[in-house]
């Protein structure tokens, strides 16, 4: 089950009682971060809910990023930011790293980009949404993103999805920025995996599992994350028509259908987690991707393979037209 958040909506109630003042691990990825750290950090320490502890792994940095998180470490009270060694084999792999560590243990977990700002209510908005949910629940919160340029100056905002989230939707789209996401510990159980799966994107990756499995997953239309957009992105974001032509060119060229075979394989390897219902319905898309054009695009519609938009919806059944799924 899943649902969306409003600024009129209470959080839904599952039944258990709240966490009091509830512990956040936040998975802090760096790489050559040294510009724009500082200011994350700080964005942190102002949180209005004060109880997280910060996890660092750095990927081999060679600028002045250790040296920064030394002296926030030193700044800090003793225990609030740990500083680990990252696989370096990029940025997806590095919070696989994290996320798969169970020795990071917190009631709460949030995935943290390096060159963002989170406004102060970010924690404390999403632990809202989440701490009622049965702990047993794998729960992921996740948010609508405010861009900013490189000086801090506002550049737009992200899409916004109207549809609810759901696993039909998450085999072919992720809704939310690994920036934005907050959850359960139940969640981080659910979506560790080896790292010798490329699952693309851990944000993807983490939409996609607990949908999977019967998880929650929560869609805020409120940003709580200004995401930096700079020449040194790994991700980045394009805006109106040439971000709709490059999405359109993208699943055109093949590279979503490279991106869900190297998901479907990781996907295979903890489908017995999956919903019988689930299970049936990737299943059924593996088949249907390699079937004949009537039987794929047929086959594909009957199971409610979507992606939000109907822009996006266009291009994704032309590139199932064109075998490109």
């Amino acid at each position: 089950m899943t649902y969306f958040l409003d600024k009129n909506t209470d959080p839904v109630v599952f039944g258990t009682l709240p966490i009091d003042n509830p512990s956040v691990a936040i998975l802090l990825c760096t790489y050559n971060g040294a510009r724009f750290l500082g200011e994350q950090l700080d964005s942190i320490e102002a949180q209005t809910h004060q109880n997280w502890v910060v996890i660092c792994s750095d990927d081999g940095s060679t600028d002045q990023t250790i040296e920064i998180l030394l002296q926030y470490q030193a700044k800090w009270p003793s225990g609030k930011l740990t500083i680990r060694t990252g696989p370096q084999k990029g940025f997806c792999k590095n919070f696989q790293f994290l996320v798969s560590d169970d020795s990071i243990s917190a009631d709460f977990y949030a995935f943290c980009d390096q060159d963002d700002v989170w406004l102060p209510e970010k924690l404390a908005k999403a632990l809202d949404a989440l701490k009622n949910i049965s702990g047993k629940v794998p729960s992921v919160y996740g948010a609508r993103t405010q861009s900013i340029d490189e000086h801090g100056a506002f550049l737009g905002l992200s899409p916004i999805f109207s549809l609810c989230p759901s696993f039909e939707n998450a085999l072919v789209q992720s809704i939310a920025g690994g920036n934005t996401m907050v959850f359960c510990r139940a969640a981080k159980q659910a979506i560790q995996i080896d790292t010798k799966y490329d699952i693309v994107s851990h944000d993807w990756w983490t939409y996609l599992v607990v949908t999977a499995i019967g998880g929650q997953f929560i869609y805020d239309p409120i940003p709580t994350t200004y995401y930096r957009q700079h020449k040194a992105n790994i991700i980045g974001s394009k805006k109106g028509f040439f971000e709709k032509f490059a999405r359109l060119r993208s699943l055109l060229s093949g590279k979503l259908q490279h991106w869900i075979e190297s998901r479907n394989d990781a996907l295979e390897s903890i489908v017995q987690n999956l919903t019988e219902k689930n299970q049936q319905t990737f299943r059924q898309f593996c088949h249907y991707r390699r079937a004949p054009l009537f039987s794929r695009v047929l086959g594909i519609k009957r199971l409610g393979i979507h992606r939000q938009h109907i822009s996006e919806n266009i291009g994704f059944y032309i590139a199932v037209l064109l075998k490109k799924i």
